[in-house]
């Protein structure tokens, strides 16, 4: 990682905006994106006794990605169309790995909940880091891909490779570098793991 770009970012940042996320000129984007919320959402829709009822596990899936900012138009009603075409075992089998994802054995449900959406064309980083993102937004990350590999570029993050299909492993190590990333800039940029990533974005976009 190179840190000189990350304090460079850091600084040039709080130059635009002098209260970080609080800042008035940030409240557009703030408000577009409404994290807080639906993440408030996602725990209610996604508790452990909804588990019990996979076709409203399925329901409140395609609820949030319908809904949600950080997912693309164009795959919005894909995901819409997956759930309506999914078998009943398909359902049983995409809500215990979404369980198994939020609350048991986080590797097991991430490879599950893959092979379950790559049967649909759908095994995108965006869709399967959606739901653990909104579900804990200070530990999880949503994984944009052209974001992700550009931060990987830009900030010269050494030892890992990007590839369009998610794999747990990759996960697991960038979020360690994000991690560590957060460690060394200012509290007030780090509250959101979407915000801290959108705020290296930005300042990525600043710069070209």
């Amino acid at each position: 990682m190179n840190l000189n770009k990350l304090k460079d970012a850091e600084n040039y940042f709080f130059e635009l905006y002098p209260k970080g996320f609080e800042d008035e000129a940030l409240q557009v984007i703030i408000k577009r994106h409404n994290t807080a919320k639906i993440g408030n959402e996602v725990q209610e829709l996604f508790s452990k006794d909804n588990f019990a009822m996979p076709q409203l596990i399925c329901d409140n899936f395609t609820k949030i990605v319908s809904k949600s900012s950080l997912i693309s138009l164009f795959e919005k009603p894909k995901v819409r169309d997956m759930i309506k075409n999914m078998s009943i075992d398909q359902k049983d089998m995409f809500s215990i790995a979404l369980y198994d994802l939020l609350y048991e054995d986080k590797k097991d449900g991430f490879e599950s909940m893959v092979e379950i959406l790559a049967l649909f064309k759908l095994a995108k980083w965006s869709i399967v880091s959606l739901i653990p993102y909104y579900f804990a937004r200070q530990e999880e990350f949503f994984i944009k891909p052209t974001t992700t590999k550009n931060i990987i570029k830009h900030f010269e993050l050494e030892n890992i490779v990007y590839k369009p299909k998610p794999s747990y492993e990759f996960y697991l190590e960038y979020k360690k570098i994000l991690n560590e990333m957060k460690s060394n800039v200012d509290k007030r940029i780090t509250q959101d793991n979407a915000g801290f990533t959108g705020f290296l974005m930005m300042s990525m976009e600043e710069e070209n």
